[in-house]
C-alpha cells in the first residue's frame, strides 16, 4: 500500500536527501474556508477514465539524470515533444500515471467493478515549459502530488473547478433514502481499505448516472453483508455467542441503515467519480454503499 507523501525526497548515495515540499503554484487561488477542498485536494485527487489518456506525450528524462531517478517540485524534466508538435515556452501540462490496486480484492467483485469504471490515473503534478527544441522541450516541475519518473504521461493543463461547499451544519445521521442513483465506494486514491474525513475515494457513479462536479453523495451501510469489509460471524446483527441475542431473527434489510458520512464530487467521468469525504462519523470502507443526495 502506497502511503500519501507530503514531501518528496531522493536519498543520494552519500546519505543526504533532496526534498521538495508539496506546495501549490504561485498562480494557484488562495485556500478557501477550513474544510473546503483546496488546490492540492482538487489537483491531486486522481481520476477514473473510461477511455485511455493518450500516451504519445511523455516525460522521458530530466536534469542530473546520472543519479536522479525521480523528479519533484523545483526540478527540471524533459518532455518528448517540441516545436514540431506545437509546444511553446510557457505551456503548462498535467503529469499523470495509470495505476492499479496492488493489494488484491478487499470485497467480492472489486476488481470487476474497477475495470467497469475504467482506468484509474494518479495525479503526479504539473510542469511548465521553459525551453523548446524541435523534438523535445524542458519544463520546470511547478507542483507535485507525488514523484515523477520516466514514462509518465503528459497532457495539456486543464483548469479544475473547486466545487462549492454546503454551509456547515449538523450531519443527518438518520437521513432518509434519497431515491437517487445508488453505487459503491470501489477504491481510494491510496488504495487503502478504510477512509474518513479528508480522504479522496472513487465511486462507480459518473456522468452516465447524472453525477457532476459539486454534487454531494452519502455513504451508508446495511447490516448482514458477509462478503465485504472484515469477516463477520453469521447472523451477527442479532446474536453472538456470549454477548446476547434477539428474540427475533432479523435480516440486514429489515434493520435501519447506518449513515456513515458524506462527500463532494471533485471530478466525474462517464462511469466513475472522485469524491472528497467531507464528513465521516466512523470508518468508511471500500464496499460501502453510496447514493447521490
Amino acid at each position: 500500500m502506497r502511503a500519501k507523501i507530503a514531501a518528496l525526497c531522493l536519498i543520494l548515495g552519500s546519505g543526504s536527501a533532496v526534498c521538495s515540499a508539496q506546495t501549490a503554484p504561485e498562480n494557484a487561488p488562495a485556500a478557501g474556508p477550513a474544510g473546503q477542498p483546496g488546490y492540492t485536494k482538487v489537483y491531486c485527487s486522481g481520476f477514473v477514465k473510461d477511455t485511455k489518456v493518450p500516451e504519445d506525450a511523455q516525460l522521458v528524462s530530466g536534469e542530473q539524470i546520472g543519479y536522479k531517478v525521480i523528479f519533484a517540485q523545483g526540478e527540471r524534466v524533459y518532455l518528448n515533444q517540441g516545436s514540431d508538435k506545437g509546444v511553446r515556452v510557457g505551456d503548462r501540462f498535467l503529469v499523470v500515471r495509470p495505476t492499479k490496486d496492488p493489494n488484491g480484492e478487499w470485497f467480492r467483485g472489486q476488481t470487476k467493478l474497477t475495470r467497469a469504471m475504467g482506468t484509474v490515473y494518479e495525479d503526479l503534478g504539473q510542469v511548465k515549459v521553459v525551453s523548446v527544441e524541435p523534438k523535445a522541450s524542458v519544463a520546470d516541475v511547478t507542483f507535485s502530488c507525488d514523484y515523477m519518473q520516466r514514462g509518465d504521461l503528459v497532457r495539456p493543463f486543464e483548469e479544475r473547478p473547486v466545487p462549492p461547499f454546503k454551509e456547515a451544519g449538523t450531519f443527518d445521521h438518520f437521513a432518509p433514502v434519497s431515491t437517487k442513483p445508488v453505487g459503491m465506494l470501489v477504491n481510494t486514491v491510496d488504495f487503502q481499505q478504510s477512509e474518513g474525513q479528508g480522504s479522496t475515494v472513487y465511486i462507480n457513479l459518473g456522468a452516465a448516472q447524472g453525477v457532476k462536479v459539486g454534487d454531494y453523495v452519502r455513504f451508508f451501510r446495511y447490516q448482514g453483508k458477509r462478503d465485504e469489509y472484515a469477516p463477520q460471524t453469521k447472523g451477527y446483527q442479532t446474536e453472538l455467542y456470549g454477548f446476547g441475542s434477539s428474540h427475533t431473527r432479523y435480516q440486514g434489510k429489515d434493520l435501519p441503515r447506518e449513515v456513515l458520512g458524506e462527500g463532494i464530487v471533485l471530478n466525474a467521468s462517464r462511469n466513475g467519480s472522485a469524491v472528497l469525504i467531507t464528513f465521516s462519523s466512523s470508518d468508511i470502507y471500500t464496499g460501502d454503499t453510496v447514493e447521490i443526495e
